[in-house]
């Protein structure tokens, strides 16, 4: 009897325990989604360049200043965006494994051979994500790109321009201040004329 008794008692704790588990798991899932609650990052142009980023990851915004930095470029000089002060800058942020930013690169050469004397083009190689440090030289050579390319080989950037995704660009004035939302994935010629036509 007392040996009934205990095993029912017994059994009654343990799917108390299983239920009490099952709750608690639950409660951390809506926990860990409300978390992760993710924003839907366009530039409004087209769905093109649209991707699922955290809520916290708007970037940079229009009006804020662009966060300066100082790299080593590919040729080996000292590159400090402060320096561009007085110009529009476009700063993109790519790797040469990134078929997007294979997809733009072409884009990008014809639109800063044109307008050169207008606007600085800084393509900042994200190199820590590279499968070597020579692919980067070896992509600009094959591909003749002649803008400036600094390497941000400790991935000291991605914080303070929130870039999780490649290529991000952001479109800086001639005040230093970003002056056009960020734009994530390729951009076209066209693309880059309209954002640049709508900065001072």
């Amino acid at each position: 009897m007392y040996k009934r008794i205990f095993a029912l008692v017994l059994l009654l704790v343990l799917v108390g325990i299983v239920i009490a588990n099952v709750v608690q798991d639950r409660i951390a899932d809506n926990t860990t989604e409300e978390e992760e609650e993710a924003v839907l990052v366009d530039d409004g142009s087209s769905s093109q360049g649209a991707a699922i980023a955290p809520a916290e990851s708007a970037g940079v915004e229009p009006g804020e200043p662009a966060p300066d930095f100082e790299l080593e470029t590919l040729e080996g000089d000292n590159f400090r965006l402060s320096d561009l002060q007085g110009q529009k800058v476009i700063l993109n942020f790519w790797y040469s494994w990134c078929p997007p930013c294979i997809e733009e690169m072409p884009e990008i050469q014809e639109f800063y051979e044109d307008y050169q004397d207008e606007v600085e083009v800084v393509a900042v190689n994200m190199t820590t994500h590279e499968n070597q440090f020579s692919d980067v030289g070896d992509f600009i050579e094959e591909h003749g790109h002649t803008f400036t390319v600094p390497l941000d080989k400790e991935d000291t950037l991605s914080d303070p321009y929130v870039v999780y995704a490649a290529p991000t660009t952001y479109f800086i004035g001639t005040d230093g201040t970003i002056q056009q939302p960020r734009k994530i994935g390729p951009m076209d010629y066209e693309f880059m004329e309209e954002m640049v036509q709508g900065m001072d």
